[in-house]
C-alpha cells in the first residue's frame, strides 16, 4: 500500500505538470524593436510633418528610417523566427471567417502568434504605412520642401503622389485607431494581454502550445538584414 502511495504522488505531479500553462518566446528581439520603432517613428513623422517648417527635413529623415524599418520587416517575415515569418500568420479568407465566426460564439481560441486577424491587420498596416513612404518620397509642398525622388517624375506627377500621401494618412490613422481598440477589447473582453509579449517576448500559453517556441534569434542573419535595409534607405534617400 505504501508503495501504492508513493507511486500516486508522481503521477498527479506529472498531471498538474501536463495541465499548468507554459511560458514560450514568440516575439524575437528585431520583431519588438522593429514594432516599437515602427510606433516611434510614425509618431515622430506625424508630429514634424504637422509642426511643418524646419521640421520637415526631420519630417524627411524620419521617413527614410521608417523606409529601413520595412526593408527589414519585409524580409525578416521570410527569414526571421517561427512566429515572425508571414507563412505562420498569413492565411486567407475561409481562415479568417472561421476565426470571426468563433468570436462571434463568444470564444476565444489561444494564438500563439498573431492570429487570422491580426495577421490581416499587420498586412494592411504594412501596406499603408509602406505607399505613405513610397508617396513621400516623391511629394512636394510647393515651397521648399520635396521628397528625395521627386526630382526623377514631372511636376504633375508629384503632386498626385502629394495627394496621395495626404489621403492616406487618413487611413493609416484609421488602422492604428483599429489596431489599438483590438488590442483593449483583447484585455478586457478576453483577458489576453497582447501588450505584455511584444515588450518581453515571451507569452503564456495553454500546455498543448509547449512546442510552439520561437527558439532563439538568429542574430548574424538579423544584423545583416538590418545592415542592408539600412543601407537600401541611405541609397534611396542620397544617391537615387
Amino acid at each position: 500500500m505504501n508503495e501504492s502511495r508513493a507511486e500516486a504522488v508522481p503521477d498527479r505531479a506529472a498531471a498538474h505538470d501536463a495541465e499548468a500553462p507554459v511560458t514560450v518566446r514568440v516575439w524575437d528581439v528585431p520583431v519588438r524593436v522593429f514594432h516599437w520603432s515602427l510606433v516611434a517613428l510614425v509618431t515622430f513623422s506625424v508630429a514634424t510633418a504637422y509642426a511643418g517648417g524646419s521640421w520637415m527635413d526631420w519630417h524627411m529623415r524620419s521617413g527614410c528610417a521608417v523606409l529601413a524599418l520595412l526593408a527589414f520587416r519585409i524580409a525578416w517575415g521570410f527569414l526571421g523566427t517561427r512566429h515572425a515569418r508571414f507563412a505562420s500568420f498569413v492565411r486567407g479568407p475561409a481562415a479568417i471567417a472561421r476565426y470571426l465566426g468563433t468570436l462571434g460564439g463568444g470564444a476565444h481560441p489561444a494564438s500563439v502568434g498573431h492570429n487570422p486577424l491580426g495577421g490581416l491587420s499587420v498586412l494592411a498596416l504594412i501596406a499603408v504605412v509602406l505607399a505613405q513612404v513610397g508617396t513621400g518620397l516623391f511629394a512636394n509642398d510647393d515651397i521648399l520642401t520635396e521628397g528625395p525622388l521627386a526630382k526623377l517624375v514631372s511636376k504633375a506627377a508629384s503632386d498626385r503622389a502629394t495627394t496621395v500621401h495626404y489621403w492616406n494618412q487618413w487611413l493609416l490613422f484609421g488602422l492604428v485607431a483599429m489596431h489599438l481598440l483590438a488590442v483593449l477589447v483583447h484585455r478586457v473582453r478576453f483577458g489576453d494581454d497582447l501588450v505584455g509579449p511584444m515588450i518581453a517576448g515571451t507569452k503564456r500559453l495553454p500546455p498543448g502550445c509547449a512546442g510552439e517556441d520561437a527558439g532563439p534569434t538568429p542574430w548574424p542573419r538579423a544584423l545583416a538584414v538590418a545592415a542592408l535595409a539600412a543601407t537600401l534607405a541611405w541609397y534611396v534617400a542620397t544617391r537615387v
